[in-house]
């Protein structure tokens, strides 16, 4: 029974080291969007037009 008990254990500390990383990688992915991306959400959420969406995708590539 014991045995069983260590692996839940190690399991479980694994896991949780695993949802940190990720949720920390993610928290700082959301913050570091590039102009393009935000451009692109703000279109897929009907934020702005298509053609405001090209005017700008326009002139954030020069």
């Amino acid at each position: 029974m014991g045995g069983l008990m260590m692996i839940v254990f190690w399991g479980v500390i694994i896991a949780l080291i695993f949802f940190a990383v990720r949720w920390f990688s993610e928290k700082g992915r959301a913050s570091g969007s590039s102009a393009h991306d935000i451009l692109r959400d703000r279109f897929a959420r009907g934020e702005i037009d298509e053609e405001e969406y090209r005017k700008r995708k326009a002139a954030l590539d020069d």
